[in-house]
């Protein structure tokens, strides 16, 4: 099965050289594993733009968006057997945020498994 990981954070800018160098490391170990399969980083919201869909009226709104409390700063997708090896890896992920940038850093992350695609698809 695969699952999409997202951090949420409240937008403080690009992370440090820390934090790049230690999810690194361990996206190095993951991939080297065979469970990451793709990760990312999100540029501020003030590069991006939303578009809503209310009724049949398609709305086009530029960041930052400044209303939201918390945003997706990164992403990853990885290959486990079962929601709860997909948690274990999540918690890997966010001890290493927790290392790095200490304990009055906040984030959530999110976990949700993937459609496979039907037989026979990329």
């Amino acid at each position: 099965m695969r699952f999409m990981m997202m951090v949420k954070t409240p937008e403080s800018g690009p992370p440090s050289p820390e934090l790049m160098a230690a999810v690194g490391k361990l996206s190095q170990e993951m991939a080297e594993a065979g469970v990451l399969l793709d990760t990312g980083g999100l540029a501020p919201s003030a590069r991006g733009a939303r578009i809503r869909l209310s009724g049949a009226t398609l709305t086009v709104i530029d960041g930052p968006f400044t209303e939201s409390k918390e945003l997706i700063g990164g992403f990853a997708v990885l290959k486990a057997a079962s929601k709860a090896e997909a948690i274990e890896l999540g918690r890997r992920l966010m001890q290493v945020h927790a290392d790095v940038l200490g304990p009055t850093f906040t984030a959530e992350l999110e976990i949700r498994e993937m459609f496979d695609p039907p037989a026979g698809q990329p």
